[in-house]
């Protein structure tokens, strides 16, 4: 069929609106609005027939009119905003199946090649309107927020991007957890193990740096996405530990990061303290998560029976620059994959003794076990320090004093 014949098909099928005409041929011609479109061809196919041209109709099949309610839809997404921070937006719309089915009909039917779905205009139509409201600025990509027209239920919903911001910090105290683990009685619902709180641990680095940032950006919670992480008996010490926090359905974004880490390390009382570094996104996160950088830590190690620093350190030389072959630690096989890795140990050494026990500092690949590097793991680690000395060995205390800042993603 030519353009005409095929117009002349489309209006066969009902009553129809100049918008949802002219979209069946949307991409079709450049400088058009669709209705505009519509009204060319409906006025090219009276021409063609000889017939009385008699206008747009009140009703239309397909979508019941709805691009005569652009305005009010445009107001509804400016309400469902209102104490919101945002400068960016973007408009979906949740197109009830009728509508759909409708005009995927009329594409089949028909075989058209050209035809613009209802969803694409009128979420250009409605952000146009709410741009020139609000004078916000439309974004694809990572809009703030995203306002959904429910075209069924006649309502907008919103759905707020999270904020990021990133930084260091540090873990002065053992025992804190890097996040929140759900008590393994009652999975987190409150039961009399965990004091009806619903968690293994009172607090964590997570909380003790999210409970302030989510007061501040008015957010629902926030999430920690940091590059590794420090057993829950160990220090994090040094430069600190790099994180990105994630900020989940926030009605503030433009907060000063300077205040705000003020208040994070006031209320951590010197358990935990943070040093922010600036805004953030989830290709950092993914960057950050992906990071194979190495780490520095500082332990103290008791070792059974009688032995020299001379001795221990000619143990030491032997685990420079090794590889060592580590099964999934005991302590941790219930909760990851049991299989064998290799990790290098780049440098270790012993600068003295402390509390009648060895010092010894370690850098290692990223995800070397220490604590079974020194003990073996009942032969799961090989070499170890305990095997190579032929006694028991295993480490008192550990801190983590350097973890190597990862290159962040565009």
């Amino acid at each position: 069929m030519d353009l005409i014949e095929t117009v002349g098909a489309v209006l066969e099928y009902g009553p129809i609106c100049d918008h949802c005409l002219g979209r069946f041929f949307g991409k079709r011609s450049f400088g058009l609005s669709n209705k505009e479109r519509g009204l060319a061809l409906r006025i090219a196919y009276a021409l063609a027939k000889n017939e009385p041209f008699s206008g747009e109709p009140d009703e239309c099949w397909v979508c019941d009119r709805v691009f005569d309610r652009v305005d009010e839809w445009a107001g509804g997404v400016v309400e469902a905003l209102e104490g919101t921070e945002c400068a960016t937006f973007l408009v979906g719309t949740r197109v009830p199946p009728l509508i759909a089915e409708s005009e995927e009909m009329v594409w089949s039917d028909l075989s058209l090649t050209d035809p613009e779905p209802i969803k694409s205009e009128l979420n250009r139509e409605v952000g146009k309107a709410v741009s020139a409201l609000t004078g916000k600025v439309v974004e694809f990509k990572r809009p703030d927020v995203v306002a959904i027209l429910n075209l069924a239920e006649a309502r907008v919903e919103v759905e707020v991007n999270p904020v990021y911001f990133r930084g260091r910090y540090c873990k002065y105290e053992r025992g804190i957890p890097q996040t929140h683990w759900d008590c393994r009685v009652c999975r987190g619902k409150g039961c009399e193990r965990c004091n009806y709180t619903g968690k293994m641990y009172a607090d964590s680095v997570e909380e003790l740096i999210g409970r302030p940032a989510a007061e501040i950006f008015e957010a629902e919670a926030a999430v920690l996405h940091g590059s590794g992480r420090e057993d829950i008996d160990a220090r994090m010490l040094g430069s600190g530990r790099p994180f990105v926090m994630e900020m989940l359905n926030p009605k503030r974004r433009e907060v000063d990061l300077a205040a705000l880490e003020a208040l994070i390390n006031e209320r951590a009382e010197g358990r935990v303290a943070v040093k922010l570094t600036g805004w953030s996104s989830h290709t950092e996160v993914e960057t950050l998560k992906s990071n194979k950088a190495h780490k520095k830590y500082r332990i103290l190690v008791e070792i059974d029976g009688d032995i020299s620093l001379d001795e221990l350190r000619s143990a030491l030389d032997r685990l420079n620059g090794v590889t060592i072959h580590q099964r999934t630690p005991k302590r941790v096989a219930h909760r990851r994959a049991d299989k064998i890795r290799e990790r290098r140990v780049i440098h270790i050494q012993s600068p003295g003794m402390q509390d009648g026990k060895f010092v010894i500092e370690v850098a290692g690949e990223a995800g070397l076990y220490i604590k079974e590097l020194v003990s073996g793991d009942e032969g799961r680690t090989t070499p170890s320090l305990a095997g190579l000395l032929g006694k028991e060995a295993r480490v008192t205390s550990l801190d983590v004093v350097l973890v190597e800042e990862p290159e962040r993603g565009e």
